[in-house]
């Protein structure tokens, strides 16, 4: 029995291509603007690699935005030939390694500007380059004033780099005000308006992330971030997206591993959280913060055995957890789990667990980890 089909007893998580694909269509139509792919933190949980061998095939996808040069390495090894963005700082020991493997990277500094030109020119070779603008998020990118335009037109002007596009990101475009989000559209565009005043123009313009894309048409310029709804996934619970009509492609299963009867009085995983209050039938799910489900689930969550919930009880271990099973008959080992995804007619959702969990979707996404098989249809 090969090691994949072994691992695929215990717990996997299901891809769906089909779904992915129309996602992507879908947010096209919407847009109507070439999509830059957003797969950093492998791919959301989802796995960068295998998603960016299906998008390689549309050409409205521009390319992949990541935020390590790690994570485009790892793409140009697997094969795949689109543009790769860098959305975060690149430390300059990584720059001979950025040329090698042409990946693009984000400037906002002289300093980094004037250390990647002496490595460029090294190797006898131009740089594509993106600059990024803080319009509002405080994060990096160069202050939305005269003195970022001064910045902009120095690193335009070296000779070696070439700025083919520039960017901002919005902080606020996830929340039922849009106000914050459309200041930051608008100092953006200013700002791109002093720098051609001052004979820079930039081909390809950058301002929505995925809640931009859906509520924010303005922000739709040369190109648009697309990131949490590739995988049919809500930026937020104040952004809904019906009309582009996503579908989550993400399932997470498991299987019960052991069922036992206890009787009342006996206290269930680590610090004996739970108590049992009467006869009760527990089922062991072989799955646990190990594999990057949530501890803070213990004693709140649920999961999905024979179309029914069943709830935690007890502490989430790094490896197994414990479910009430007591009002669904007929459970026995081998029998599916749903962590995540749909059982007939019930269904939970990430969105379910991060709120439990006082977090976002994206972080749940995120922290199912490599130790989870990832099966792809």
């Amino acid at each position: 029995m090969e090691v994949q089909n072994i691992s695929k007893e215990r717990t996997y998580v299901t891809i769906d291509l089909e779904a992915f694909r129309q996602n992507i269509r879908n947010i096209y139509t919407w847009s109507n603007v070439p999509l830059i792919a957003v797969i950093k933190t492998d791919g959301y949980g989802h796995g960068a690699v295998r998603l960016a061998e299906e998008l390689e095939q549309f050409s409205f996808v521009w390319g992949y935005a990541v935020a390590t040069i790690e994570e485009a390495v790892e793409l140009r090894e697997a094969g795949l030939k689109k543009r790769i963005l860098i959305l975060g700082y690149v430390f300059p020991t990584a720059y001979e390694t950025l040329i090698k493997y042409q990946v693009t990277p984000t400037i906002f500094d002289t300093e980094s500007a004037e250390l990647l030109c002496k490595e460029a020119q090294k190797q006898n070779k131009t740089i594509p380059v993106h600059i990024k603008v803080d319009t509002g998020m405080s994060r990096i990118g160069l202050p939305a004033a005269k003195e970022g335009i001064d910045t902009a037109k120095r690193i335009a002007s070296s000779g070696t780099l070439v700025v083919e596009g520039i960017f901002t990101h919005l902080a606020k475009a996830d929340e039922w005000d849009h106000v914050p989000a459309q200041q930051q559209i608008d100092r953006f565009k200013a700002f791109c308006g002093e720098l051609e005043k001052e004979g820079v123009t930039i081909p390809l313009k950058h301002c929505a992330n995925s809640a931009g894309i859906i509520g924010f048409e303005s922000a739709n310029m040369d190109l648009v971030r697309a990131g949490i709804i590739i995988y049919g996934l809500m930026p937020s619970d104040e952004v809904s997206a019906e009309m582009i009509a996503l579908r989550p492609i993400l399932s997470w299963k498991s299987t019960v591993a052991y069922v036992k009867t206890l009787p009342a009085g006996v206290p269930v995983s680590y610090g004996g959280t739970y108590i049992t209050s009467e006869e009760t039938v527990v089922a062991t799910i072989p799955v646990g913060y190990g594999d990057g489900y949530p501890r803070l689930l213990s004693n709140q969550g649920a999961v999905l055995i024979r179309g029914k919930r069943a709830p935690i009880i007890g502490r989430v271990c790094m490896d197994q957890f414990m479910v009430d099973v007591t009002k669904i008959k007929g459970v026995s080992r081998g029998d599916t789990v749903a962590l995540i995804g749909r059982d007939q007619e019930e269904e939970i959702r990430m969105e379910e667990l991060a709120e439990l969990c006082g977090t976002i979707n994206y972080e749940i996404a995120c922290n199912i980890n490599k130790r989870v098989p990832r099966i792809y249809q």
